[in-house]
């Protein structure tokens, strides 16, 4: 996805990968979100749903080179499959933001104060 962030600014949490891993994408699964989780995590699941959010709003997207780790902290809840079969191990795989559930999750990421 050109334009769109590598990773948070100033951290090592990633969004987008470079290459396409030569073993074949990891698949996507849903992770638990815990509500104990470092003020840094949420505060990257946050950035990162505002980027997606920025770049394709309510329209369906292609996985691409989003980086499967941190789609998968949020896949299955606020970024659902947007075709059926979904093959949760393919680039070419159709998402889409659930934005009732994204804004609830994450209301910062649609205010316009969250920096990714």
């Amino acid at each position: 996805h050109t334009g769109s962030p590598g990773r948070r600014r100033g951290t090592d949490f990633q969004f987008t990968i470079r290459r396409a891993n030569r073993d074949g994408p990891t698949p996507l699964v849903v992770r638990e979100r815990f509500a104990d989780r470092r003020f840094a995590d949420r505060a990257a699941d946050a950035a990162f749903m505002a980027c997606l959010w920025t770049r394709f709003g309510r329209d369906p997207f292609v996985r691409g080179n989003l980086d499967a780790g941190r789609l998968s902290w949020v896949f299955g809840r606020e970024v659902v499959p947007a075709e059926d079969p979904f093959d949760p191990a393919s680039y070419e795989s159709t998402l889409v933001i659930d934005e009732e559930r994204a804004r609830a999750s994450f209301p910062e990421a649609f205010d316009g104060n969250c920096v990714p």
